[in-house]
């Protein structure tokens, strides 16, 4: 495999602006905008110079790149502290039951709170993998070398990590959750509101959303019926991170009613097996499959490759996964089962 990933810098700005046009809309984390755009990979890059170990507002942003063609081909982000800069916001589905005893009826009825619970857990988002490319389990290795940047750098991020998966689009681009909700109160489409909140940041949804609960029962059907689905091409990402250990909270994102996934940070599957070892042979033939990663910050890299523990707690690695990595014998490797 000539895959792998890697820190993201300023000179992929041309590469993100190209992926950011094929989404369709509904990433706010990867907008079409290259002032955006460039804006997001300069604080990436200070976040990858910044050699201080503490949680606070930082974006990471990786790449996947074919190391034969030098082509930019997938990305995602992380981030270490979310609301942090503004508010974090999300709406809480939850559901209050009354009963009339003369009518001996018990109603259940379901509301959206507009909350901030999740403020100072991390993230985990920013993911797109050409469409050209989705084969051959790079999908995975664009999500779980996420999680073992987190393990490689743990005391940076916080006790909770969250994913926001893309809600439902219709197919003039609409958001039917959008169009039902916030929409009756802003005045503006949803890809108007989506872009300007990736652009902006969302503190207009303070100012002018309703702080009131909302009972579902008064939504149109078509805004109902999607709150907490996630895109149908985000159900394999969904997949994924339920496999990681992800849940749906009853959490959804205020925009498109996608559905947030949380977890703790430490039982996250990839964070809890990851394993650093010592680097005694870079030759090796055969072995078991594995994610391997290897450098900090700025010198991070990750793919797929061949991997044999050793008795002496060192390891030995195949030499296409070395070269990818730019290890040698003595250096220090990571690595998760895959």
């Amino acid at each position: 495999m000539s895959y792998r990933m890697r820190a993201a810098t300023v000179d992929d700005l041309d590469h993100l602006y190209q992926m950011a046009k094929l989404t369709g809309g509904g990433f706010t984390n990867l907008p079409p905008d290259r002032k955006a755009l460039e804006t997001k990979l300069t604080n990436a890059a200070h976040a990858f110079a910044d050699p201080e170990d503490a949680p606070r507002d930082e974006t990471f942003v990786l790449v996947l790149e074919n190391t034969l063609t030098g082509e930019v081909r997938g990305t995602c982000q992380l981030f270490t502290q979310v609301g942090q800069c503004w508010p974090f916001y999300s709406y809480r589905l939850n559901t209050i039951s009354q009963h009339s005893r003369e009518l001996n009826r018990t109603v259940r009825a379901e509301l959206l709170f507009l909350v901030t619970d999740l403020e100072g857990c991390s993230e985990v988002g920013g993911l797109f993998l050409h469409p050209g490319e989705r084969a051959g389990g790079l999908g995975q290795l664009l999500a779980r070398s996420r999680y073992l940047f987190i393990a490689m750098h743990r005391p940076r991020f916080a006790a909770r990590v969250l994913a926001e998966l893309r809600g439902i689009i219709d197919e003039r681009g609409g958001s039917p959750f959008w169009d039902g909700v916030a929409g009756r109160f802003f005045g503006m489409t949803f890809q108007e509101a989506d872009y300007f909140n990736a652009i902006h940041g969302n503190q207009f949804i303070a100012d002018l959303m309703p702080k009131h609960p909302v009972y579902t029962a008064m939504l149109a059907d078509s805004a109902r019926e999607v709150i907490g689905l996630p895109h149908p091409s985000g159900r394999a990402a969904m997949r994924m991170l339920e496999r990681e250990g992800f849940h749906y909270e009853g959490y959804v994102d205020i925009f498109d009613g996608g559905p947030t996934m949380l977890a703790h940070t430490d039982k996250v599957r990839t964070v809890s097996e990851a394993r650093s070892a010592t680097v005694a042979v870079c030759d090796l033939e055969g072995g078991e499959e594995a994610l391997l990663a290897s450098g900090r910050l700025a010198a991070f890299r990750a793919c797929f490759g061949r991997i044999l523990p050793a008795d002496d707690g060192t390891v030995s690695v195949s030499a296409e996964a070395a070269a990818l990595l730019g290890v040698e014998a003595g250096d220090t490797l990571w690595f998760a089962p895959r």
